[in-house]
C-alpha cells in the first residue's frame, strides 16, 4: 500500500515537493492571485475575459476586459443567430410562416386602424364616414371575406383529393 523509499533524503524531498504542491493549491484557493485563481478553477475560460490591472499604489487588481466580452458576444450573434441557413429555416419552418402571417396580420390593422383614426377625426364628413365605416363595418367584411375564402380553399382541396381517388 505504501511507496518504499531508498532512503530518507529521497523521502525528504518528496515531502518538500508535497509541501509545495499544497502551498500553491492553497495560493489558488485563498486567491491570493485573483485571476490565477479563476483559471484554475474554469480550466482557462477566464482568461480571456479578464485582465490585471496595477493600480497607482501599486496594488495589482483584477478587472474585466470589456473589449473581449463585446467581441465574444458579438461573434456569437453573428455566427449563430444571423446565420443565413438559420434565417432560410425559420422562414421555411411553420413557426417561422406563422410569424410572418402575424406579422402581416398586425401590419395590416395597424394601417387600417391609423388611417380610420384620422380620417374619424377629420374635418370632412366624407372623410368621417369613411372612418366610421372602417371602425365598424370592415371587421364584419373582412370576415366574411376569410369565412368565402376558406370554403374556397376547401372546395378546391376536396376536388383535388377526389381527382387521386
Amino acid at each position: 500500500m505504501g511507496t518504499r523509499y531508498n532512503s530518507l533524503e529521497e523521502l525528504r524531498r518528496k515531502k518538500a515537493l508535497l509541501k509545495q504542491d499544497v502551498s500553491e493549491m492553497e495560493n489558488l484557493l485563498t486567491f491570493q492571485n485573483a485571476k490565477e485563481s479563476l483559471s484554475a478553477m474554469t480550466n482557462g475560460f477566464t482568461d480571456q475575459f479578464l485582465k490585471e490591472e496595477t493600480e497607482p499604489d501599486g496594488e495589482k487588481k483584477v478587472a474585466l476586459n470589456t473589449n473581449a466580452i463585446v467581441k465574444q458576444i458579438s461573434d456569437t450573434v453573428t455566427g449563430n443567430i444571423l446565420n443565413k441557413n438559420t434565417l432560410y429555416n425559420i422562414a421555411k419552418s411553420d413557426a417561422g410562416m406563422n410569424v410572418v402571417e402575424n406579422a402581416i396580420k398586425l401590419g395590416a390593422v395597424t394601417f387600417v386602424g391609423n388611417y380610420a383614426k384620422k380620417s374619424f377625426y377629420n374635418s370632412s364628413w366624407k372623410k368621417k364616414i369613411i372612418g366610421i365605416a372602417l371602425i365598424y363595418v370592415a371587421p364584419f367584411v373582412l370576415k366574411f371575406l376569410r369565412k368565402k375564402l376558406e370554403d374556397y380553399q376547401q372546395k378546391k382541396t376536396t376536388s383535388s383529393l377526389e381527382q387521386l381517388i
